[in-house]
């Protein structure tokens, strides 16, 4: 009995031992930037906006209120409002964080960007505000 318990012992003495493998890690940024790259384009008006945000497309497909949730509508007003707020702070860089609003958006009333446009730039704006605790509109983000 004290034989099989000693070598029981040494048997898991061993086993335990064994240090564990460490996988290797490889850093692959570009499938970062991948991830994180939004692209928001309409090719029929040559429009295209590029979104290189950290979580922003994770935060999309998570997150945010489903394509359709919104009117199109809803969403252009919307829109209208927050590039106008946008680009007065992009305009104003000893006030607002340049590194924050570095772009001007040329969004224009008149053209019909369409849905995803609309979609992916107001929800853009949700993100961005909730992220970098901003508030660009009188209204407060809504998810």
């Amino acid at each position: 009995m004290k034989q099989a318990l000693l070598i029981l012992i040494i048997c898991f003495g061993i086993i335990s031992c064994n240090t564990p493998k460490k996988a290797a890690i490889k850093k692959d940024t570009t499938s970062y930037v991948e991830e994180d790259t939004v692209r928001i384009a309409n090719d029929k008006l040559e429009y295209e906006i590029i979104i290189i945000e950290p979580g922003f497309n994770t935060w999309l497909l998570s997150i945010a209120k489903p394509e359709g949730y919104y009117s199109q509508e809803f969403m252009e007003i919307r829109n209208r409002i927050l590039v106008t707020e946008w680009n007065i702070r992009v305009l104003q860089p000893q006030r607002y964080d340049p590194n924050l609003y570095e772009l001007e958006i040329d969004y224009q009333p008149n053209i019909d960007y369409g849905y995803e446009v609309n979609y992916k730039l107001y929800n853009y704006f949700i993100y961005f505000q909730l992220y970098y605790k901003q508030q660009l509109s009188g209204f407060l983000p809504r998810i």
